[in-house]
């Protein structure tokens, strides 16, 4: 007997009017010719962007024809780019907005946690905003009473409960909008990419509460660039690309092919001075990685050396640090390392600085690897370059007779005695 139909999105559009920015004052319209008499852009002027598939005139389209259903105790995971449109359809889901064309059908309670302190009254506490959550989702006041201590307990933020939220960090507002939205018996459950605020500890309790939700029969949404999560938690993707649904189904066939975009070797990338990535204060203008291997060939056993070329526009100080993010094929995190947390600190010239990283051999396991580059400012992230290089590690030369691929993100050469 097939479950019931709790979610029915038929040819879903969202259409969104850009906005136009004008000058009323003749001091504005004079600040503008100074501006261009300098040679400076002028950051009020209307961006004159070029038809596409999202935007038609002065209007973009934030959703393209979404359709797809959902039966009670699925899980369901929504993965795709920024500005892919994920958010926009779980606001319409959520029904804080409406669809410019097409018909959402839903059956039963909703909550939703879409960003940190969604649905929060920051001058209540957060024993006020449990009530006044459940309230909104229709329930009386004995069974909101009956769940408070679940709730208390499972954000362990027991000793703030009296505490108005606008002096909650974001963190204790994920744990308490977590709590809430799961413990309030909704039929169907709406989460967002907030879950990353919350620490280790807190992710791994909210992916068993909603393992634990599901298997009461009540279906949930969830969207999160972390592939890991998706992929242990979902039975079923939806990927969304400019608006549309470029694929539905198996959840690790999706997501393998949405990663799969990303895994075509990009072992080197220049950019001109005006597009390079960066701020004010520095840009990255290129960036390399390169085999030790006589041949160039990745190989396991041969290290590989990454090289950037980052420009220093303005600083003067030693507060500028570069980190490098190496992802494994499901977008799993292999290791982060920093050049000041390596190195130490040291003054930057302005000009153009060349620097270089070794990732020794006999680490990486074969696969294919992504690096992000964060470029920090006084400990801060500055700017980010997502998947700035990509390479794949193969196997190279190998003793034995088994030669199938060998479990685990890494595969170090670790000293043996006998």
């Amino acid at each position: 007997m097939s479950k019931q139909l709790v979610i029915q999105a038929e040819d879903v559009r969202k259409r969104y009017r850009l906005g136009v920015i004008g000058r009323d004052l003749l001091v504005d319209e004079a600040a503008a010719l100074f501006g261009r008499l300098r040679g400076r852009a002028d950051r009020r002027k209307e961006f004159n962007a070029t038809s596409s598939e999202q935007r038609v005139g002065e209007y973009f389209w934030s959703l393209r024809g979404v359709s797809f259903e959902m039966r009670e105790g699925e899980i369901m995971g929504i993965v795709g780019r920024n500005g892919a449109g994920k958010s926009t359809l779980l606001k319409l889901l959520s029904r804080i907005t409406l669809p410019t064309h097409g018909v959402i059908r839903m059956r039963g309670k909703i909550s939703s946690l879409l960003e940190v302190g969604t649905g929060f009254h920051p001058e209540l506490t957060g024993r006020e905003n449990i009530v006044l959550n459940g309230a909104i989702l229709g329930m009386r006041r004995a069974e909101i009473d009956s769940k408070l201590d679940q709730i208390i307990a499972f954000s362990g933020i027991e000793h703030h409960l009296d505490t108005p939220i606008k002096r909650y960090s974001s963190g204790m507002k994920v744990r308490l909008g977590f709590s809430v939205a799961a413990h309030l018996d909704p039929e169907i459950l709406i989460v967002d990419e907030v879950l990353s605020v919350g620490d280790a500890e807190f992710q791994r309790k909210c992916l068993g509460s909603m393992r634990e939700v599901a298997g009461r029969g009540r279906t949930i949404l969830f969207v999160s660039h972390n592939m890991v999560a998706v992929q242990s938690l979902c039975t079923r993707a939806l990927w969304l690309e400019k608006g549309a649904v470029l694929k539905d189904g198996p959840v690790d066939e999706v997501v393998k092919d949405y990663l799969g975009t990303y895994s075509a070797q990009l072992e080197s990338r220049t950019w001109e001075p005006a597009k390079a990535p960066g701020t004010e204060e520095a840009r990255l203008r290129s960036i390399k990685v390169a085999s030790e291997h006589p041949q160039g060939d990745f190989t396991i056993g041969t290290g590989v050396r990454v090289e950037l070329e980052l420009e220093n526009l303005t600083v003067l100080d030693e507060e500028l640090n570069v980190r490098l993010q190496v992802r494994a094929g499901n977008d799993s995190v292999v290791f982060v390392t920093g050049l000041n947390e390596s190195i130490g600190q040291a003054a930057w010239h302005v000009g153009m600085n060349r620097i270089a990283c070794f990732i020794p051999p006999d680490l990486l396991n074969t696969g294919t690897y992504r690096i992000q580059v964060l470029v920090l400012r006084r400990g801060k992230v500055a700017f980010k370059v997502e998947s700035a290089v990509v390479f794949e590690m193969l196997e190279g030369a190998r003793k034995g007779a088994a030669f199938n691929k060998w479990p685990g993100v890494v595969r170090p050469k670790l000293r043996w005695t006998r």
